[in-house]
């Protein structure tokens, strides 16, 4: 595992950084990842739909600190806007459904980069 992709979106610089050459803890922190973050986005959702706005900005709390670390900035910028949102107690729905979506579409495209790296260490 050599070559990773990168973009606005998705940099693996500090996984890299901190795997230290580890493909294996390369390849089990993408496993975590792809395991936990689809749940967390539906905790998200689940609690947007009903208008939770405490456990949805507490569940895209948690989600900020795994996207940087994929260096999924934008995602992590949008997920924060969300969370700050929620916690606010009335937000704009339109507008947090709208970034929340982004950030699923943009998990949907770097989940895709994560699978193709996990396949080719052989995992």
């Amino acid at each position: 595992m050599t070559e990773y992709p990168s973009g606005p979106d998705f940099d693996l610089s500090l996984l890299l950084e901190i795997a230290d050459g580890s493909d294996e803890f390369i390849v089990d922190s993408i496993e975590m990842f792809l395991q936990q973050t689809p749940e967390s986005l539906q905790q998200v959702i689940d609690a947007i739909n009903v208008q939770d706005w405490p456990t949805a900005g507490a569940a895209a709390h948690k989600m900020k600190s795994t996207l940087g670390f994929f260096g999924m900035l934008e995602s992590q910028a949008l997920i924060h806007k969300v969370e700050l949102s929620c916690k606010s107690g009335t937000p704009n729905v339109t507008e947090v459904l709208a970034q929340y979506n982004q950030v699923k579409a943009n998990m949907a495209e770097n989940t895709e980069k994560l699978l193709k790296i996990k396949a080719d260490a052989g995992a």
